[in-house]
């Protein structure tokens, strides 16, 4: 990753920062975008020089057009673009969800994913290549009691990467995702908190660190994954976690 320039979208906490230092870490220049100006402003300090804090809300298109333009004008180009930014609420039974809260979700995790792809593959394509990478979820193929906004995006964030790897692996853009399983994150904790369904029961423990969906972030980049373009890379795999390090 050495010099490769790596945007992440959600960078502010959990999956999104773990990732902003794993890449750092190989090297690689970061652009961390999210809503929380100040987090990531720290973490852009505590990386260095190589890393720059843009303020975006993934759900509004001329914020995520804006951060990639502004990273190109920094850095370039745009060599890895991670779609990672999500929420989990509302989490509601269908009957009983609240339909502004259930469409701020589908702006969130679905048409965030969009604007990410849309901003940066005219400047991939432009450079002759790059990858893009969705954070995923087994929700994606997997409906949860309550979850109905949370897996609805991202089951059709999963047929955006397919969509993408289609129309642009012959241009050279290498598309796939990532779906980590349960991560000790924020996220667990209002999953927790809920006590709706399977997942609100599972013990802090049961929960893998972020930094290991960072690093097979890192590793994704690169052509041990091609076997997964054009779908999810599932971290719940032993293959998959022993390709990345993870377990010996």
């Amino acid at each position: 990753m050495e010099g490769k320039v790596v945007v992440i979208t959600g960078a502010s906490r959990g999956i999104g920062a773990a990732a902003a230092r794993a890449f750092a870490a190989q090297g690689a220049r970061v652009a961390l975008l999210a809503r929380s100006t100040a987090a990531i402003g720290e973490l852009a300090a505590e990386i260095g020089p190589q890393a720059m804090a843009l303020g975006c809300d993934v759900a509004l298109w001329e914020d995520v057009r804006g951060a990639v333009d502004a990273v190109v004008a920094r850095f370039g180009r745009v060599d890895v673009m991670v779609n990672n930014a999500a929420v989990i609420e509302p989490i509601a039974r269908l009957g009983e969800a609240d339909p502004a809260e259930w469409g701020l979700a589908q702006d969130i995790n679905l048409k965030g994913v969009f604007h990410g792809m849309r901003a940066a593959i005219p400047v991939m394509r432009a450079q002759g290549g790059g990858t893009v990478i969705t954070v995923s979820s087994g929700a994606a193929t997997r409906p949860q009691e309550g979850w109905s906004a949370y897996c609805a995006a991202k089951a059709g964030a999963l047929m955006l990467t397919r969509a993408a790897h289609l129309e642009e692996g012959p241009s050279g853009l290498r598309v796939l995702g990532l779906s980590p399983g349960t991560v000790a994150t924020e996220m667990q904790v209002k999953i927790r908190a809920s006590g709706i369904n399977e997942v609100s029961r599972l013990l802090p423990g049961d929960h893998i660190p972020p930094d290991w969906p960072a690093r097979a972030l890192v590793w994704m980049c690169g052509p041990e994954a091609d076997a997964w373009l054009g779908t999810d890379v599932s971290l719940r795999s032993e293959e998959v976690r022993r390709a990345v390090g993870l377990i010996a």
